[in-house]
């Protein structure tokens, strides 16, 4: 039977995109706090500024969470939930080193009865085989009898305020029923989207890894199509707009597939597939088919555009709306152009300059649109920023030299008239 209440204490592990908004939600109905490694991201919270976006500056400071770049701060604890990273290296392999390190931590801090949850993406198998045992070794205590595992994939989706952590399904698990019933009442708490108890632990993960996999593999369906159609002089977006009238036709868009999560993921359930022996054909190929749309995109807008020359690229971050530059596939698109000979200058109201630079090298074009000069070749709009959405023809007709080039990716101009001299195109 669950034992929690208000005076549980509860410890959240990693405060960026999924930690942060959990930690703020908790503490309406728990002691809790939110502890991160990086002291710099500690003190801008404790000051009211979350740089990604999800929690505005007043609801931030009239929080009761306390915050702590400092692991003796959470010793004891009830419950430790980790919500850090789960990236892939070079060679696109599952990188379990935040996840481990993050077992380290908590592991001298547990105590009997102490349940950790994991919220971070992982393939089948990890909370058990991987986590347990960290915890185990650096706590002294004994798995499954004196702490507990628990496991609810985090659904956050950067800049959604439809989908917040308050309001959707929260998928729970755990090593005993004891354990179930203690996370339905933590996440039943903050959430008015209920709990939904998985069989175990396992399933619970794979239920993550495969939701984003699914996606993935959608997406990259419309992105082969939208290369054929591109070589018959077809827009997918035209095709799309007339299959759409179907009943039960699914409604996916073309574009680069980036971000946390969508092109992380299906790497993790691919690599545990390896290891069972079995090949992975679908997914890899959808992963192989969006990491290139990049580079199709640069074609392209080339084969449109004699010559090279200078391209303004509106947009840097991985969607629209949001400062987050993790896994942005429009550096392909840049990438691409400039192996093709072209100057590009990037503009992203959202992007973090100093991010953009240590991240991709790229020197984030400062100011407004308004200060755009002139003359350039061509216009590509790799996200669908509000801002530029809200462009006209003419605006963008004084962007570009006579004849330029109007590159619209998210095909957000369609329908629009265009100025004489303006060239437009679209996916």
């Amino acid at each position: 039977m669950s034992s929690i209440s208000a005076k549980t204490k509860v410890a959240v592990i990693g405060l960026g995109y999924v930690g942060l908004p959990l930690a703020v939600a908790l503490a309406k109905h728990f002691d809790t706090t939110g502890f991160d490694i990086s002291a710099r991201r500690v003190d801008e919270l404790k000051k009211g500024h979350d740089r990604t976006g999800e929690i505005e500056s007043k609801k931030l400071k009239a929080s009761t969470l306390r915050l702590t770049s400092t692991a003796g701060d959470i010793k004891g604890f009830d419950i430790y939930i980790v919500t850090v990273p789960t990236p892939v290296d070079d060679n696109n392999k599952p990188d379990l080193t935040p996840v481990r390190s993050a077992c380290n931590t908590v592991a001298p801090l547990i105590k009997k009865g102490s349940i950790v949850v994991f919220e971070s993406t992982v393939y089948p198998g990890v909370t058990e085989e991987v986590c347990g045992p960290l915890l185990e070794k650096g706590s002294g205590l004994k798995c499954g009898k004196e702490f507990f595992l628990g496991y609810s994939p985090e659904r956050i989706n950067p800049g959604d305020r439809e989908h917040t952590v308050d309001r959707i399904t929260k998928v729970i698990s755990g090593q005993t029923p004891d354990v179930v019933e203690t996370l339905a009442d933590l996440y039943g708490a903050v959430t008015t989207g209920g709990t939904f108890r998985a069989a175990n632990i396992r399933a619970a993960e794979a239920a993550k890894v495969i939701e984003n996999a699914q996606r993935d593999i959608n997406i990259a369906f419309i992105n082969e199509i939208t290369m054929i159609f591109q070589k018959l002089g077809l827009s997918a977006y035209d095709v799309l707009d007339a299959a759409g009238t179907k009943w039960n036709f699914l409604n996916f868009k073309p574009g680069l597939v980036g971000g946390h999560c969508i092109g992380v993921d299906p790497f993790y359930l691919a690599e545990r597939a390896k290891e069972i022996n079995h090949n992975p054909e679908i997914i890899l190929s959808g992963r192989k088919i969006n990491d290139g749309m990049g580079d199709f995109i640069a074609e392209r807008i080339t084969a449109q555009i004699n010559g090279g020359g200078r391209v303004l690229v509106l947009g840097l971050t991985f969607k629209e709306n949001v400062p987050d530059l993790r896994n942005s596939k429009v550096i392909d698109v840049i990438r691409g152009l400039e192996r093709r000979g072209f100057r590009t200058v990037v503009h992203d109201p959202h992007a973090d300059a100093e991010e953009a630079h240590h991240e991709y090298g790229v020197d984030l074009l400062q100011g407004s649109l308004g200060d755009v000069d002139g003359g350039y070749d061509g216009v590509v709009a790799a996200v669908m920023h509000q801002e530029y959405a809200a462009l006209t023809p003419k605006e963008l007709a004084g962007m570009v030299r006579k004849d330029g080039l109007v590159a619209d990716i998210k095909g957000m101009w369609r329908g629009k008239k265009f100025p004489a001299g303006v060239r437009y195109w679209t996916l």
